[in-house]
């Protein structure tokens, strides 16, 4: 199906902080909507509402868009679309939100993960292209992963498949939400990542400013051989790699796709972290197998969104 064929659909990406949609065809957004804060709007009635209003308007402008897709950051039950409860947005207790959107919109709808929703948005149209087996994984507050297994997207029995954040590196490690022990989140999120740093310059009695203990800041020291900060980086491909390897050995995919804010450090992360998961695999597992950086970035929540709402319309 070449791009002018593909369907219109909205694709919605529901944050925290606040609610970013557009009319999206294929790996397109055609138009971008302004985003909605989430926190100006109380309880799960008044932010659908909104939301509503804001389709409403797109669709006056685009009447072809046949479908809706909304990617939100907590637990959903996809065959029913119901959301059980989301992260830092309160109120939010078993939401029939397809249900809801489909009646005040009158758009078939579809509610995902928003993990899900960039995985399937590089599966289908960035750099998990060709793959048929695939994990992919967002490195930024928090770790969010979602899985394509034998080339469809695979929730798991209750939906909740692909947490590769939850996963355990260390049994004695310190214990993470849920009672797990030991999360990779726990030791590679923005927060851990920057708590180290701050730690080690300590320990080595050098000061350092907020701003140099980001991410960002942090690959900026490296590049000046600042040693703590190699050290910071070191530990965390090494920790990154302990997860990921395995997810290799249980599920032997051929693509790992990686975005979110700490993966724009580049080859910083990718060249050590690659480096590290072949010392501990099987050739086999490795010969096919590529690592590389998400190709959508912030926009891959809407594209994912619309995109699975598209394959389950047409299901």
């Amino acid at each position: 199906m070449s791009i002018s064929d593909q369907p219109l659909a909205i694709g919605i990406d529901m944050g925290g902080t606040s609610v970013k949609y557009g009319v999206v065809r294929g790996a397109e957004i055609l138009h971008p909507g302004d985003p909605i804060i989430t926190g100006d709007f109380k309880g799960p009635k008044a932010l659908i509402k909104e939301i509503t209003r804001r389709v409403h308007q797109l669709r006056s402008q685009f009447p072809a868009i046949e479908a809706l897709g909304i990617g939100v950051p907590g637990f959903v039950d996809v065959q029913r679309g119901v959301v059980h409860e989301l992260t830092n947005v309160p109120g939010w207790k078993e939401v029939p939100l397809r249900n809801l959107l489909t009646e005040s919109t009158g758009l078939p709808c579809f509610a995902e993960n928003d993990a899900n929703a960039m995985c399937f948005a590089e599966f289908a149209h960035g750099a998990g292209q060709g793959a048929r087996n695939m994990i992919a994984i967002t490195l930024g507050t928090g770790v969010g992963g979602g899985l394509v297994l034998d080339g469809h997207l695979y929730r798991g029995s209750s939906f909740g498949a692909g947490e590769v954040g939850q996963m355990s590196i260390d049994y004695r490690g310190p214990v993470f939400v849920h009672g797990n022990v030991g999360a990779l989140e726990s030791y590679t999120g923005i927060g851990p990542l920057t708590k180290r740093a701050a730690f080690l310059y300590r320990k080595a009695k050098i000061e350092k400013s907020p701003e140099e203990l980001t991410p960002r800041g942090l690959a900026a020291s490296v590049k000046k051989k600042d040693l703590v900060a190699m050290q910071v980086w070191d530990e965390f491909t090494s920790q990154l790699a302990t997860g990921l390897v395995n997810a290799v050995w249980l599920l032997n995919p051929d693509r790992i796709v990686i975005g979110g804010g700490i993966a724009k450090a580049g080859k910083l992360i990718f060249d050590p972290l690659w480096k590290k998961m072949k010392a501990q695999l099987a050739p086999s597992f490795t010969k096919n197998l590529k690592v590389v950086p998400a190709h959508f970035g912030n926009d891959a929540g809407i594209i994912g969104s619309a995109a699975v709402a598209v394959e389950a319309t047409r299901a």
